[in-house]
């Protein structure tokens, strides 16, 4: 599994281009502020391991993020594009909605970008230590 993170001041998205068919339909877009906003890649080879030991440690990453950024906001959004490997759909969104279960329930605040869609994104993300943080879990 491949993680970006980065604290964002602003972030928006607006859907663009859905990309998987059984994506449910979404119209809406959303806006944050003060929030970690992560670009999650689940690649191929998470699926050799339990789901619930893969959603733990990333889980456990955004929590640190958030930690060192003082930030009890967590956005998870769905980027292909740091790997070229890639999880099945349905492993990928177990993670993806299990992570969003474990983080609400260690009261972070959480929101998931429409899966299986190309969002247009609008953000602004500050310059300082620790406001991006890459990982390979």
């Amino acid at each position: 599994m491949k993680v970006l993170v980065m604290y964002v001041d602003e972030f928006s998205y607006i859907p663009a281009q859905k990309n998987l068919e059984s994506a449910e339909d979404v119209t809406e877009g959303a806006t944050f502020s003060d929030s970690m906003l992560a670009f999650i890649q689940v690649e191929e080879t998470d699926e050799e391991y339990d789901a619930k030991s893969r959603e733990k440690k990333l889980v456990n990453h955004l929590k640190w993020t958030a930690r060192k950024n003082d930030c009890q906001k967590i956005i998870l959004h769905s980027f292909a594009h740091l790997s070229d490997s890639k999880a099945s759909v349905e492993f990928t969104r177990k993670i993806f909605d299990e992570a969003e279960k474990r983080l609400q329930n260690g009261g972070y605040e959480t929101a998931q970008t429409p899966f299986g869609y190309f969002l247009d994104l609008n953000l602004k993300a500050p310059g300082h230590s620790l406001a991006r943080i890459w990982a390979s879990l």
